[in-house]
């Protein structure tokens, strides 16, 4: 059985960061690809970057160059270090992982695994 449990968000002001946290539970965490999405109130749920198994890792155009995902195979754990945030950045964002081993987490589709999320504000 596999738990995603986010930690680390919070309310910040404009250009300040947040650092997100996913403590996974369960087997193979290290194999599997696992991302960072977020929903918006009245949007679709977006991806927002992922790291594969081997630390390859991949970016929402609007977020590239301020957020930084990275991932600690050994504590079984899933970061995202969000810096120069900006309003838009505000949602609630949750962690993935991928439903397969040979996939990644870029739509609701290839997501086996979601977080319960946490609420990042920016204001």
């Amino acid at each position: 059985h596999v738990q995603l449990v986010e930690s680390g968000g919070g309310s910040v002001e404009t250009g300040g960061s947040l650092s997100l946290s996913c403590a996974a539970s369960g087997n193979a965490y290290s194999i599997y690809c696992m991302g960072w999405f977020r929903q918006a109130p009245g949007k679709e749920r977006e991806g927002v970057a992922h790291i594969d198994s081997r630390g390859s890792t991949s970016y929402a155009d609007s977020v590239k160059g301020r957020f930084t995902i990275s991932r600690d195979n050994a504590k079984n754990t899933l970061f995202l270090q969000m810096n120069s945030l900006k309003p838009e950045d505000t949602a609630m964002y949750y962690c993935a992982r991928a439903a397969w081993t040979q996939i990644c987490p870029r739509d609701r589709s290839t997501v086996g695994y979601w977080g319960q999320g946490t609420q990042v504000t920016v204001s």
